[in-house]
């Protein structure tokens, strides 16, 4: 077993990340600080992740 944790695999189902970016957007009033736009990326990132978005499809 390796002694470093998998940080990629997303611990969180995508419909509640979805919920969190939705959120993320209606408490900014549509206008994202610098703050919320690296909250904003980091939750896409974890997004595409548990959504499988982030792997090549099969050829």
């Amino acid at each position: 077993m390796s002694p470093y944790p998998n940080t990629s695999v997303s611990v969180r189902p995508a419909s509640e990340i979805n919920e969190a970016i939705r959120d993320l957007w209606q408490r900014s009033g549509g206008m994202l600080s610098p703050d919320d736009e690296r909250e904003y990326q980091s939750l896409l990132v974890e997004w595409a992740a548990a959504a499988g978005t982030s792997r090549r499809p099969a050829a």
